[in-house]
């Protein structure tokens, strides 16, 4: 009889089953899961994550109600004057050649090159209803300084680069950390499936990436569905944007299917493993890019006004005009979140003007204040101003003194200054013709309403509906959150 029973016992599982734990997990454990998914499906839980599984990406609700439903990000690498720009400073124009007693000369970044205070080079001129002081430099922009809500006290932690950038683009000052936009398209996913969520475009002359490279855009440890798609300044901007011409759509389509049967297949067996979910999706995105972002990136089948109000038949500022045109058709288009870098990797090819300040800023300002006027012009003629919401700023200021080394007195330069940079806002929620905080006398340090980076990421997630302390991804055992354990939205720009 033993010999009968035997056999039975040791039979190899069925195909369907590698083993007999597997048995036993997908028969007898599986009454136990229909009895949860029902009770999940009387609660309105169970779609919404079999939703989030298949697509991380699917558009979901804010926290409350906002005007803001997309963010695009100008953002001026390299850490542009504060005295210069935005905050105006007449003491400057006074003081002009005096020592700043009391200074600490470890606050910038070159010790031993600290000169005296100097004054901006610009010629200012008050604008707009709000009467806001504008350079010389920005005579486009500052036809729309009534739409703008300037932030003046901006504060950072430290006055070098790399990390300074990953502060204000992740709320960490070392690598590792989701960015901005990654935590927006995680919180909100996009409403535009056949695009990137997150788009990210950087110098485009052959200036470099910024310091600190991808990581500016990365997606830390959320799943990498969420990181910024970076568009290349050379050849095509989306690497293998085009099907290979011997495969056609319907061979194509095959591929994938049969690429997401197998993976799926083995999902199942990894308990739904959410990276692997997450790359099933990023086949699917890229087949739906091949369609969808050629059009969207074609800035040539736009009208001639439209190229010219943004600067496209300006040589000086054209590669800028086309990037701004781009963020414009994207958001048309439903992109929830798209980042411009001005300027590049090396000091004096991005707004980091240690030798001569007044030729950088010059030259950047040539640049950009075109494109962003008409940027903020075309949003606004297409009726997309109020859902936009545009951001400008860099990842610090600049002392108000010289930055002069003892071999080369004539240099006129500023070093990086942590303690004070402006950064402002427009379009979805924002008052406008606001100017909140304030420096000291010279610009030196924020010492009125001061704002944090935590503060302002805080803001930002505010104007998209996005409640800060409610946006977290447990990682590690901890719940983590773009602004850590600090963050106070800055009520007084909100309209």
């Amino acid at each position: 009889m033993m010999r009968d029973v035997l056999p039975h016992f040791s039979a190899t599982p069925a195909p369907c089953f590698c083993t007999r734990r597997d048995f036993l997990r997908r028969t007898g454990q599986g009454f136990g899961m229909l009895a949860l998914a029902g009770l999940l499906d009387k609660s309105g839980l169970l779609a919404a994550n079999a939703q989030e599984a298949l697509n991380p990406l699917a558009p979901h609700s804010p926290h409350f109600e906002s005007k803001a439903k997309s963010i695009i990000w100008l953002f001026m690498n390299g850490g542009p004057s504060q005295v210069d720009t935005w905050d105006y400073k007449p003491e400057l124009f006074k003081r002009d050649g005096q020592k700043l007693e009391g200074f600490n000369n470890e606050t910038g970044f070159f010790v031993e090159e600290v000169g005296p205070l100097m004054k901006s080079p610009f010629a200012w001129n008050q604008h707009g209803q709000s009467g806001t002081w504008v350079p010389e430099i920005f005579p486009n922009i500052a036809q729309h300084v009534d739409d703008m809500a300037f932030i003046h006290s901006c504060h950072t932690e430290t006055n070098n680069h790399s990390p300074a950038l990953f502060q204000i683009n992740t709320g960490m000052s070392r690598m590792g950390f989701p960015s901005v936009g990654a935590w927006v398209t995680y919180g909100l996913g996009t409403e535009n499936q056949n695009l990137p969520g997150y788009v990210v475009m950087y110098d485009t002359l052959g200036r470099g990436l910024p310091k600190g490279y991808s990581q500016n855009w990365g997606a830390g440890f959320l799943p990498g569905i969420f990181q910024g798609t970076a568009l290349k300044h050379q050849g095509q901007p989306i690497d293998n944007l085009d099907r290979l011409a011997s495969m056609s759509d319907e061979q194509q389509r095959r591929q994938l299917d049969l690429l997401a049967s197998f993976n799926r297949e083995h999902q199942q067996r990894t308990d739904n493993d959410a990276e692997l979910a997450t790359r099933i999706e990023s086949f699917e995105l890229a087949y739906r890019m091949q369609m969808a972002a050629p059009e969207a990136l074609d800035v040539e089948s736009e009208p001639e006004h439209i190229k010219k109000l943004y600067g496209l038949d300006n040589e000086k500022c054209s590669h800028f005009a086309k990037q701004c045109l781009v963020a414009r058709r994207m958001v048309e288009r439903g992109v929830r979140f798209i980042q411009i870098y001005s300027g590049g990797e090396e000091n004096e090819k991005s707004w980091d003007g240690h030798l001569n300040i007044e030729q950088n800023h010059r030259g950047f300002a040539g640049e950009t204040d075109q494109p962003i006027a008409g940027l903020l012009a075309d949003l606004k003629q297409r009726g997309l101003f109020d859902s936009t919401l545009v951001v400008w700023g860099g990842e610090f200021g600049r002392l108000p003194l010289a930055q002069r080394p003892k071999n080369d007195p004539s240099r006129s330069g500023r070093d990086h200054n942590p303690h004070a940079f402006t950064t402002w806002f427009a379009g979805g929620g924002v008052k406008g013709g606001t100017h909140y905080g304030e420096t000291d006398e010279v610009g030196q340090k924020a010492v009125v309403d001061r704002v944090s980076v935590n503060d302002l990421h805080a803001t930002i997630l505010h104007l998209i509906g996005i409640d800060h302390l409610k946006l977290t991804h447990r990682y590690n055992g901890r719940d983590f959150r773009l602004t850590d354990v600090a963050g106070e939205v800055v009520k007084g720009i909100l309209a």
